[in-house]
């Protein structure tokens, strides 16, 4: 038995200051729930949950394999749980401390991983469905664009530490609120979203794959929703990159000040 004894508080800080809506309103009420007997009666560590994920997201492949509605159901309520325990592998970690370089990688490549034999398995099913190539191309497609954008994510978070450590841990706060202030439309919206704890981000690579793999499959609309979602997600993450180029900007500027002074 588990020595250390959580409250549901403690779970409740456990989760990120900002997440992708998609989990904030619907993975973290039910995680929360499932975290506490797991981290107060259990030895289950983040890794064990990382694979359990991993097992989940197969078994939800296999449904999308069959093809017909049923299965692809099945498989859409079994993917939503494989990334209910993906998500609860690193809130665990938060929760006792036992977060680890190996797990990050392992997180990190199964999941990327499971997007591709669940895109490839739901394509193949409804291409032994309808004998429609253009399915084979799809799966190419949401393969192509997950991996894109978390390289994409690694590559954002990477530029923005360098910038805020040229500048100095002094500074790095004035950086960002300097800005935003420079666009003032931007910012009631991140408020309103940050005080519920989501991110600006509105299509990420989270509300990607489940647009794919849940209400594209379950409303019957595997060829338009993965379109609309690839579309939706490359506005976003142009949308990222552009504030990025702001941020440089502003990087510039506040470094040439900087060394002027000095």
């Amino acid at each position: 038995m588990a020595d250390a004894k959580y409250s549901m508080t403690d779970v409740r800080n456990a989760f990120k200051k900002k997440d992708a809506w998609w989990t904030v309103y619907l993975v973290d009420p039910v995680a929360a729930r499932l975290m506490l007997p797991l981290a107060n009666h259990t030895r289950i560590t983040p890794n064990q949950l990382t694979l359990s994920a991993f097992a989940c997201g197969l078994i939800s492949a296999f449904c999308f394999y069959r093809g017909t509605y049923s299965w692809i159901l099945a498989g859409a309520v079994l993917y939503h749980l494989s990334f209910t325990l993906d998500c609860m592998d690193g809130k665990v970690s938060r929760l006792k401390g036992t977060g680890s370089v190996f797990g990050a990688w392992l997180d990190y490549a199964l999941d990327r991983t499971r997007v591709a034999i669940c895109a490839f398995a739901l394509m193949l099913g409804q291409y032994g469905q309808t004998g429609d190539i253009a399915f084979f191309y799809l799966a190419a497609l949401v393969c192509f664009l997950d991996s894109t954008r978390y390289m994409n994510s690694l590559l954002v978070y990477k530029s923005l530490n360098t910038m805020r450590h040229k500048l100095g841990a002094d500074n790095s706060e004035e950086f960002l609120r300097e800005v935003i202030a420079r666009h003032p439309s931007y910012l009631p919206i991140r408020t309103f979203l940050l005080k519920r704890r989501v991110r600006l981000h509105l299509v990420s690579g989270i509300e990607f794959q489940m647009f794919v793999f849940i209400l594209a499959p379950v409303f019957g609309l595997i060829p338009e929703g993965t379109v609309a979602s690839s579309i939706l997600m490359v506005l976003f993450e142009s949308a990222v990159i552009y504030k990025l180029w702001l941020m440089t900007l502003d990087y510039r500027r506040q470094l040439r000040s900087k060394l002027e002074g000095a």
